[in-house]
């Protein structure tokens, strides 16, 4: 007779335990159900790039000189300089220029060398297509600024 009372005196206390964590579990999930998102989905709230966050790169074409640092100096010889000399004027001239996104690194190098600033790095971050040759960008689709939304 006391070894069955010890025995429901164990289970009991087992009960007890399991209720408790079940009860401590519970109160952690209504805790976090009053409290409010941290994270921002992205469709519904836009991402506020850092002061030198490198996003997709704008292109000048009346400041390019064709001089080609940019190709030289980016690791994966990236963009695409189409020129042709002019012998009247002793100098080369531009014809098309290009970057593919889908291969750039973003490291900023050819910002960073272009002897005439015609390069700089813009805050638009949202580049995803479903065709990976949409992301090949000439001249007049980096000359276009981002939209401000």
């Amino acid at each position: 007779m006391f070894r069955f009372t010890k025995n429901i005196e164990d289970y009991s206390q087992e009960i007890f335990q399991a209720s408790k964590y079940i009860g401590q579990g519970f109160r952690v999930t209504f805790d976090h159900m009053n409290r409010k998102p941290i994270t921002i989905h992205y469709p519904y709230g836009e991402m506020v790039p850092s002061e030198r966050f490198r996003g997709r790169i704008h292109f000048e074409f009346d400041k390019c000189i064709a001089c080609e640092v940019c190709v030289r100096v980016c690791p994966i010889n990236l963009p695409v300089v189409d020129w042709e000399y002019k012998a009247s004027m002793k100098k080369k001239q531009l014809k098309s220029y290009s970057i593919d996104f889908g291969v750039c690194i973003f490291c900023g190098n050819c910002v960073e060398y272009c002897p005439t600033n015609c390069l700089s790095m813009t805050e638009e971050y949202a580049l995803s297509v479903y065709d990976r040759h949409e992301l090949n960008f000439d001249h007049m689709a980096l000359g276009r600024m981002p939209t401000v939304s």
